[in-house]
């Protein structure tokens, strides 16, 4: 089964990787950088194989000891270690299943070295979702699949690109050095000291519905034929990391105008006794409540903001809402903002979790960080469009047009239908916390 290939995402944060002369091996990553998989160490391997990660999470009792005996001996027969050229290697006869890391991961940086035999096919899933592809581009074989734009790209995408923007493989026989970066849904790769790929979003090969997935392990796939693979190294992006070059990825800061001056609440009304600055942050008091919303309207924007939720957070994000006295999720629209994993929150309709539009229209879940960590957060309305992007995930895209009329919880919501209002915060008793407010008008 051919499964595609990857593409990453990389900002602030500038590491040069020289291109790999044939036949070196210079095996120092840059600082941060740990081994991705133990090679001598095989009670840490892990099998994988083109299986939606959803259904192995869910196999129990005997259905899940049968898998994990399958994917053991499988890599028992298939993967060996290989001393050469002053390093180890690991070898893959070209079948199934593929080698997987024990730690699921979330953004990264990835260094992979690998080297593949004429007409060689293989790859790397990234977050268990295949892939990012490498391939033979001088193979007849795989002429037609369009291996001859070599290989770094995303091959399962089908919206957005597929192919590299650039062939930098060196010769079969010949060793690539590959280096990926993953933030949110955002890929990019770099080979041999060439971007082939530059921030292309990754699409969710098991279910396109929805982004793909938050956390999960990397594979390293092989597709028929030998496969060699060396210098495997990996660097986790923390939170901080990832929010700001996010914001590069998003087109930087060009345009936008700051709603906070990071010390006071001046440019907002409303509940401005029920809200207070702590540490840089506009946060909501605890016991206390309302709307907190900016003095001025907004029409069509993009609105960038990071949000941290307490225990059972809940909060939300008002947009063209009237006034301070106005219930934003029906005088206005509400875009919830909700500690998703509360057990008092479990049993809540779908409209009701982050990102959603309160009553009009459910959010994807899953892509919210660990409570305590500062999320990153970006909605664009232009029209009738509502666009929430969480932490690099698209998870709300919907035209208010096509369910304002029939909402699924019954309510009359006129503010579905309002042009021009305010921006701003509803608490509900909750200590979140929000920072890093910009807003960029549309069109005007």
């Amino acid at each position: 089964m051919r499964v595609r290939v990857l593409q990453l995402a990389m900002v602030i944060v500038v590491i040069s990787w020289a291109p790999l002369a044939a036949g070196g091996n210079s095996a120092t990553p840059p600082d941060g950088f740990r081994e991705l998989i133990d090679l001598h160490d095989r009670s840490t391997w892990r099998g994988g194989a083109t299986r939606d990660p959803r259904e192995i999470a869910a196999l129990r009792g005997d259905e899940l000891a049968s898998w994990q005996r399958k994917m053991q001996q499988g890599l028992a027969a298939h993967w060996r270690v290989e001393s050469a050229d002053g390093g180890d290697e690991i070898v893959s006869d070209g079948h199934e299943p593929y080698l997987a890391t024990s730690k699921e991961l979330g953004d990264f940086e990835l260094w992979v070295d690998w080297k593949i035999n004429p007409d060689g096919d293989s790859g790397l899933y990234l977050r268990g979702v295949p892939q990012v592809q490498i391939w033979d581009p001088w193979s007849d074989v795989s002429a037609k699949f369009g291996a001859a734009k070599g290989s770094g790209g995303l091959w399962n995408n089908e919206t957005h690109e597929r192919f590299p923007t650039a062939r930098a493989d060196h010769r079969p026989g010949e060793w690539n050095r590959m280096h990926v970066t993953m933030i949110g849904s955002y890929v990019t790769v770099e080979l041999n000291g060439q971007k082939a790929v530059d921030h292309v979003v990754m699409e969710n090969y098991y279910d396109r519905a929805i982004p793909v997935f938050a956390r999960g392990p990397i594979y390293l796939q092989t597709h028929g034929g030998e496969t060699r693979f060396r210098n495997l190294f990996i660097r986790e992006i923390d939170a901080e990391e990832s929010n700001r070059r996010l914001a590069e990825i998003e087109g930087g800061d060009v345009g936008f105008t700051s709603l906070f001056d990071g010390k006071t609440l001046t440019g907002w009304i409303g509940a401005t006794d029920d809200y207070q600055v702590v540490d840089n942050a506009i946060q909501c008091k605890p016991g206390r409540g309302g709307n907190l919303l900016t003095a001025e309207d907004y029409g069509d924007f993009i609105l960038r903001f990071e949000f941290r939720l307490s225990p059972g957070g809940n909060n939300g994000l008002a947009i063209r809402t009237p006034d301070p006295t106005s219930d934003p999720h029906l005088d206005g629209i509400e875009l919830q903002i909700l500690d998703d994993t509360a057990p008092q929150y479990a049993t809540l309709h779908d409209y009701q979790y982050h990102g959603s539009a309160y009553g009009l229209a459910p959010a994807h879940r899953g892509y919210l960080r660990p409570v305590g960590q500062w999320n990153h957060e970006q909605v664009t309305v232009r029209g009738d469009h509502v666009e929430v992007n969480l932490n690099g995930f698209q998870i709300l895209d919907v035209n208010l047009a096509d369910v304002r009329e029939h909402p699924p919880d019954g309510l009359a919501h006129p503010g579905a239908s309002r042009a021009t209002g305010r921006l701003g915060f509803c608490g509900h008793n909750d200590p979140v916390a929000f920072r890093n407010i910009r807003v960029k008008r549309l069109g005007e």
